[in-house]
């Protein structure tokens, strides 16, 4: 059988050890031939179809990016692409594709697989917002890199009797905020799922500033004040979800006004996806690709790779998706512990 792979969304830490596990395990325990689709689905609607030898793939563990590259191409934008899909699949004579991303393209390859393309989905996303699996790939490196920024913004901010805000990734959900804010020491966390006060969070800090002479204020990009929403920039992606960004600089505005203590803006932004994956993200990331290829053999289509506990499960795509899973209130309630 010809076995496609395809990575799709966001760039993610971990995403070239799962192509290296797919690559790995399908020619060299089930003997199947193994092809690369560039750039996603956008590589599918126009035939960009690659060989994937087992040398291609040697010495990518431990890099970051894909190496088959991504987009975020809504492959159902309309009926003339997905026809393409279908036939670019069927001209190369792909017997089954194992697509990698998010929510949003982990429900498009559901609507393919119900085409009668056999797809097997593996979840990706810093986020951490899939329903269906315990943790994701690529997550806990994006977590080690906030808690590192968190660090060194600690000197700075103590040095210059500062707040400093450091915003995050985190459109739905404050899993990177929350973690990283843990871990970091930070004196104030702000996540999607817990609209905040602006009068309470200055009050806190005013009072804090008594004591103390600096504040660290971590900040999911999609938080937002009681009775607002979040800060959308003005655009769309491929699949009609707001881009967000920039409450970190609304809340140091807010912050200034009314406390008058100065206070600064990080945005990591792209950062936190780059750069080589923590060791956890690559042992899992290689564990969803054998699984995956597994899951081919077993004629498990459209189904999806997801942690349960210590085992991974394949759960209907359909089941797994749709639903984003919001931060632990037992983890939140212990970082609530530090605040301040």
């Amino acid at each position: 059988m010809r076995l496609a792979i395809l990575t799709s969304g966001g760039d993610c830490p971990g995403l070239n050890a799962v192509i290296r596990a797919v690559v790995r395990t399908a020619t060299d325990h089930y003997q199947y031939e193994c092809v690369g689709i560039k750039n996603g689905w956008k590589g599918a609607a126009v035939g960009d179809i690659i060989p994937l030898p087992p040398l291609s793939v040697s010495g990518i563990l431990y890099r970051g990016g894909t190496i088959l590259g991504t987009s975020r191409f809504n492959p159902l934008k309309d009926g003339e692409t997905t026809a393409r899909i279908l036939e670019n699949l069927t001209l190369h004579r792909i017997g089954a594709v194992i697509c990698v991303g998010g929510d949003g393209t982990l429900r498009a390859s559901h609507e393919i697989a119900r085409m009668g393309v056999n797809v097997v989905g593996v979840p990706k996303t810093i986020d951490n917002d899939i329903q269906a699996t315990d943790v994701t790939f690529g997550f806990h490196t994006a977590v080690q890199i906030v808690t590192d920024a968190i660090d060194r913004l600690h000197s700075t901010a103590e040095s210059h009797n500062r707040i400093m805000i450091l915003e995050t990734m985190g459109r739905n959900t404050g899993w990177i905020a929350l973690s990283a804010g843990l871990a970091g020491g930070a004196d104030l966390i702000l996540i999607p799922e817990r609209p905040f006060s602006y009068d309470k969070i200055c009050a806190m800090l005013t009072e804090r500033h008594k004591r103390k002479s600096f504040s660290i204020v971590v900040v999911a990009e999609g938080a937002y004040p009681e009775g607002g929403e979040a800060v959308n920039i003005g655009a769309l992606d491929a699949f009609g979800r707001p881009r967000l960004g920039g409450i970190g600089f609304e809340l140091a505005h807010e912050i200034e006004m009314r406390t008058s203590i100065e206070a600064r803006v990080t945005v990591l932004g792209y950062v936190q996806r780059g750069g080589t994956p923590v060791a956890f993200d690559r042992i899992l990331a290689t564990r969803f690709g054998v699984a995956a290829v597994e899951a081919v053999a077993a004629g498990k289509f459209d189904h999806f790779i997801a942690l349960r506990g210590e085992e991974l499960v394949a759960v209907p795509i359909a089941d797994g998706v749709g639903q984003c899973k919001q931060v632990d209130d037992k983890l939140f309630e212990v970082a609530e512990l530090f605040f301040g």
